[in-house]
């Protein structure tokens, strides 16, 4: 199995190739870089192996939350490909990844919490729960965006673990959650080799959908301007 996935939901930009179980990914910090480095990385993921788009199985990306401008472009890459290729798309939310990522990196136990919090800007976050499970990160509630004081944690699954940049609102979070919560990492940025591994489960799980269906998720609907004095 031959599966393409992309990032450019935060400021990192990845790609990762998973082939036949091996994986190989290509990441770079770069804020306001990602259309000028995605197609690139694909290209060398694809060369290094010998392979072309046509030879791929599945495609997957990160469909946020994030960035609302860098979860279209993942997007708008992986529907023109799925829809040329005639291949499935895995969606994978953007903080279950880094979820995983925190389950991969650091070795939690099964039953750990993860509590994830990306800048949502605007003074919100958006906020995701999981437990790991098996080495997967299990959802414990719906994602929100909300404001950092608002953020509530589900029973159980302490001490947590915190990650993501919306950590950096820590003091302004409820005492009954930053209480509980053991260990924080702000630094953790999602990558592609995260959502390949997990689309990888879906995928054999059958939740894939075609290129149409390929959506981004920005959990807030609706993005509210503040008017300028006299406007």
């Amino acid at each position: 199995m031959k599966l393409l996935a992309l990032d450019t939901s935060s400021e990192g930009c990845s790609a990762a190739l998973l082939t036949d179980g091996e994986l190989s990914e290509r990441f770079e910090l770069a804020p306001r870089g990602h259309t000028r480095l995605l197609m690139p990385m694909v290209r060398e993921l694809l060369a290094e192996r010998g392979l072309v788009p046509a030879d791929l199985d599945a495609l997957a990306f990160a469909r946020g939350p994030g960035s609302f401008t860098g979860v279209r472009i993942a997007t708008g890459v992986v529907q023109g490909l799925a829809w040329g290729l005639e291949i499935p798309v895995v969606p994978v939310s953007s903080l279950r990844a880094v979820a995983f990522g925190a389950i991969d990196t650091f070795n939690l136990a099964d039953g750990q919490g993860i509590a994830v919090a990306f800048d949502a800007r605007m003074g919100e976050v958006y906020w995701g729960c999981f437990a790991a499970s098996g080495g997967l990160p299990e959802p414990l509630r719906d994602e929100q965006v909300c404001p950092p004081d608002s953020v509530l944690l589900p029973d159980g699954h302490d001490p947590w673990f915190g990650v993501g940049p919306g950590w950096q609102y820590r003091s302004q979070m409820p005492s009954a959650v930053s209480d509980r919560v053991a260990t924080v990492d702000e630094t953790l940025l999602l990558r592609a080799s995260w959502v390949a591994r997990l689309a990888e489960v879906d995928l054999a799980r059958g939740q894939s959908v075609p290129a149409e269906q390929a959506q981004p998720v920005y959990i807030r609907d609706e993005v509210t301007w503040k008017k300028l004095p006299g406007r």
